[in-house]
């Protein structure tokens, strides 16, 4: 048997949650075209005959602003000192930015393998390509680079095929038909909180975070969920309601039918935004996201 923790890490929105989807072949971590959607680690199982990976999708690094920000940050770089193996995930058509330069700089003191990964290269023309791979050779210690679509699926399957040679032996963490590690209410909320994030602008959805407070299984089979969505002042949460309720509305529907899909049966789902102001300095609202609360 092999199994190990691989952990992708990079700079926000290169594709890390989009390829942790694909290589577990299903939806188990949001995606926005919004930066910094995901918040918290969350692990994909990955299993193939006798080896297991389990991914660890993490926040995207970046200079931290506040304290919300700072967990994030810890948190990514928590999941990358306890891997096996870590994937610096870049994306091609941006090229290396600041942010991915302070992660290449700390990735030196790096204790296993570290994986080279360019995605997006569908969007980047050759030459460029190879140049911005002799500059990532240059600057970097990598054991492997691979140059995948993670949106497309190419290039994925040689990435997963060279992952589980990578892996040390020892026994599986996850039964084999496990997808993920996220509890199925954290998930909820997090598939609202994609909903919320698609059709909110600006800094709004950084200012909101949601909590599945009610599960209910009625006498038919179908699911009661209950959910709070956490906003910062009295004027979010009239955005988040929309006039007449009309956005609210748009995000119950679209969230209901993904978790209906999910869940395998009918959802009821009931959204309630509510005002707690300063949420992102409270302790509770932290562990209900799977984060740390940083000190001050």
């Amino acid at each position: 048997m092999r199994c190990g923790m691989v952990a992708l890490i990079g700079a926000p929105n290169v594709g890390k949650s989009t390829l942790v989807n694909q290589l577990v072949g299903a939806k188990v971590s949001i995606v926005t075209h919004k930066v910094q959607t995901t918040r918290a680690r969350i692990r994909g199982v990955v299993t193939e005959g006798h080896s297991q990976i389990v991914l660890v999708d993490t926040p995207g690094i970046f200079v931290p602003r506040r304290r919300l920000d700072r967990a994030m940050v810890e948190a990514a770089w928590s999941g990358a000192n306890d891997a096996d193996i870590v994937v610096f995930l870049v994306d091609a058509a941006k090229g290396l930015d600041e942010d991915g330069e302070r992660i290449l700089e700390r990735l030196k003191n790096a204790h296993g393998s570290v994986l080279l990964v360019l995605n997006k290269i569908d969007l980047i023309k050759k030459d460029r390509l190879l140049a911005l791979i002799a500059q990532l050779s240059a600057a970097g210690s990598f054991d492997e680079i691979f140059m995948i679509s993670a949106l497309g699926g190419s290039g994925v399957g040689d990435l997963k095929n060279d992952l589980m040679t990578r892996l040390p032996e020892g026994p599986m963490l996850f039964p084999e038909d496990d997808l993920s590690d996220l509890p199925m209410r954290m998930l909820a909320a997090e598939i609202t909180r994609e909903k919320l994030y698609l059709r909110l602008h600006q800094e709004l959805p950084y200012s909101s975070t949601i909590e599945t407070s009610g599960w209910k299984t009625l006498r038919d089979g179908s699911a009661r969920i209950e959910q709070t969505i956490f906003v910062e002042r009295a004027s979010q949460k009239q955005i988040v309601l929309g006039k007449g309720g009309k956005t609210i509305k748009a995000i119950s529907s679209e969230a209901r039918q993904e978790l209906k899909d999910i869940v395998g049966t009918e959802v009821h789902l009931f959204l309630f935004v509510k005002v707690r102001e300063n949420w992102g300095d409270d302790p509770e609202r932290f562990r209900e996201m799977g984060l740390d609360f940083p000190k001050a």
